[in-house]
């Protein structure tokens, strides 16, 4: 949408305002006059026109000095002037000059040249304009704590601001960002983002080329290491509606701490329950039976000895609780947690969630192979798979077994599945969002499943392993898949 040049025209005769009138009209353009030159200052203090014609033979104030007046304002210095004059003396033509003066009429004037030289300053003023819009542009998109980048139609970098240079690790070029599309020219925006980054989730990502809006976000997660916690990047395209060709731009946002406190603060619900519910409940009994019945010496004495215990466990389940929350990443330990310490975990999960039946299969040559999750991060996942299990099965008494395979030396898979309910496909796609609440009023929900799903897929992706979830096809039930990295692929 191109927008109509304004033209301010200060003459105080009124024949000559009526002949640029009839000049000018039929070139489309928005015509002001001003009667003297304290008009046409105030007038274009307020229209900031895309042009200035001056005649100089004006009373109480001549084109000149109007002219030295407006270029002493900051907004108007740069505004294109032309001077029409009846003077064709080389002093006046130099008086003109001085004053800022872009361009000279002769009175009279050809009126095909007039109408040339207008339409090639307005022209011009307008590619001026561009230009001061584009370095504003710049200039606000590399103050942006956001990474910033404009794609091409075959998703070639066209645009990165700084931010978007360190994201992707491209080289820094504070003199122009718009080199990259010469030093990258058949280099993908995907193909740098592989390069760092995983892509999840993946379903999102396969309608990137094309306009089909995802049903959830993108994020880039750069996995934890020994030296570096997680990285995470929402991906988000913006509209460019003005763009001369199919361009998009894309903001890369750091939500690593809202994806972190997310985890966390699920994480810290979960141990909540798992750790602290069982050894409350055996001495509040304990207390119970004293308090309320009371019991023969000696009995006390025994219920107060297994308040006692249940106290020293609850405290120690309270400074796990309090280790989680001061631990850094996911990486809790050197040592990851050995798969022979999978049945433990279960056995002891299935006991405090009540579930009857829960098989577990882990083989022999497996035992030791030792993952890069820690144990308390394995116990929360698997608390988490379970807990949902028993909620979306619809007698609440699931059936699950539990399958540990070796898929490559650094690499091994976990299959737990149950014979509860079948999802839809748009469940089945949103089961792993990372979930952040961005509203004033959380509700804390997730459609279908509840958070805990989206914690188990950060520990997950964030030490590079994958997750994946599919509906049972002998039988109604959820397949869930983790394939997590083994100490091996750390070290």
């Amino acid at each position: 949408m191109t927008q109509t040049a304004t033209i301010l025209i200060a003459d105080d005769e009124p024949g000559s305002q009526k002949t640029m009138k009839a000049l000018l009209d039929p070139e489309g353009y928005h015509l002001e006059f001003a009667d003297c030159g304290e008009e046409a200052i105030t007038k274009a203090q307020a229209l900031r026109p895309s042009l200035i014609v001056l005649d100089v033979m004006m009373p109480e104030m001549d084109g000149f000095e109007v002219c030295q007046r407006l270029r002493a304002m900051p907004l108007l210095a740069e505004v294109p002037i032309i001077m029409v004059t009846a003077l064709d003396d080389r002093e006046s033509l130099l008086r003109g000059i001085e004053a800022g003066a872009d361009d000279f009429i002769s009175k009279p004037f050809d009126r095909t040249e007039l109408r040339t030289r207008i339409r090639t300053i307005v022209r011009l003023d307008r590619y001026r304009r561009l230009d001061m819009e584009r370095t504003k542009f710049e200039w606000v998109i590399q103050q942006a704590q956001d990474g910033y980048i404009i794609l091409d139609d075959h998703d070639r970098l066209l645009y990165a601001n700084s931010y978007a240079r360190l994201f992707l690790g491209l080289p820094s070029d504070p003199v122009d960002p718009f080199t990259v599309e010469d030093a990258f020219g058949t280099t993908t925006f995907l193909d740098l983002a592989r390069e760092q980054y995983q892509l999840e989730p993946q379903k999102a990502w396969t309608s990137w080329m094309t306009d089909e809006i995802p049903t959830s976000p993108r994020y880039l997660v750069r996995p934890e290491s020994f030296t570096s916690e997680a990285f995470w990047l929402q991906v988000d395209i913006l509209p460019l509606p003005f763009a001369p060709r199919k361009e998009r731009m894309v903001r890369l946002s750091d939500v690593t701490a809202q994806i972190k406190a997310q985890r966390h603060r699920r994480g810290f619900h979960t141990m909540i329950s798992h750790k602290l519910r069982t050894p409350l409940v055996g001495i509040l009994g304990s207390l119970d039976l004293i308090v309320n019945h009371t019991p023969a010496t000696e009995e006390a004495m025994e219920f107060a000895n297994m308040a006692f215990k249940s106290a020293k466990r609850l405290h120690g389940e309270v400074e796990d609780v309090l280790q989680y929350l001061s631990a850094s990443g996911v990486l809790r330990s050197g040592t990851g947690c050995q798969l022979g310490q999978l049945t433990p975990i279960i056995d002891q999960i299935s006991k405090e969630l009540s579930l009857q039946t829960v098989t577990v299969a882990v083989p022999e040559a497996l035992e030791h192979s030792a993952l890069v999750l820690s144990q308390q991060a394995m116990e929360l996942i698997c608390w988490e798979i379970l807990e949902n299990s028993i909620k979306f099965h619809p007698q609440h008494t699931p059936q699950v077994s539990i399958t540990a395979l070796r898929l490559t030396p650094e690499r091994v898979r976990i299959q737990m599945q149950d014979d509860g309910i079948t999802l839809s496909p748009d469940q089945l796609s949103q089961l792993w969002i990372p979930y952040y609440q961005g509203e004033k009023y959380s509700t804390g929900e997730i459609r279908g499943m509840g958070l805990g799903l989206a914690m188990v897929a950060a520990f997950v992706w964030e030490v590079g392993g994958e997750c994946r979830a599919y509906n049972r096809k002998d039988q109604p039930g959820i397949l869930v898949e983790l394939d997590i990295p083994t100490m091996r692929d750390k070290i």
